[in-house]
């Protein structure tokens, strides 16, 4: 295995070189599936959810519904070189979140200037999904009643009874 050293340069250059070199290096990278169509082995690469409270965009509008989805080793880095996370690290969630959210209602350009105006109940939910669709590859979650103390299982991504 031959070590790389990176100096100079910033992640980013790393990546898309790396990126360009690699279809040299192997014969064809196969083109992936459309997001939202699961490929041949029934991948789910997008998840829909549903906003507790809602984004509230210029106009006023509410925007509740959206989809994620999967996050990729390069969504992952490319918060670690952003000067943003360096000055605050807690700013970590705010871009990653802004890469993976592919919709938000009618808003289909997610940036970190959209999550930072999200309600903080918004983006909490948004990081438990995130974690849940990326460690745990579903949208399932286990609760107690707090009244009568039953466990049952609900879906996070805001289906509900009767709706496929």
């Amino acid at each position: 295995m031959r070590r790389r050293t990176v100096s100079g340069g910033g992640l980013e250059e790393v990546l898309d070189s790396l990126a360009a070199a690699a279809p040299t290096q192997r014969e064809a990278a196969p083109t992936p599936p459309p997001a939202r169509e699961p490929d041949r082995s029934g991948l789910r690469t997008e998840f829909d959810f549903e906003l507790p409270r809602g984004y509230v965009d210029d106009e006023g509008q509410v925007h509740r519904s959206g989809s994620m989805r999967l996050a990729t080793a390069r969504d992952e880095l490319r918060p670690q070189i952003d000067l943003r996370v360096k000055e605050n690290p807690a700013y970590l969630s705010v871009v990653l979140l802004s890469q993976v959210i592919t919709r938000l209602g009618t808003v289909t350009d997610v940036h970190a200037g959209v999550v930072e105006r999200m309600y903080a109940t918004d983006v909490a939910f948004l990081q438990d999904f995130y974690r849940r669709i990326n460690s745990e590859g579903h949208t399932h979650a286990a609760v107690t009643c707090p009244l009568c103390q039953g466990s049952f299982e609900v879906d996070l991504s805001g289906e509900r009874l009767g709706e496929s």
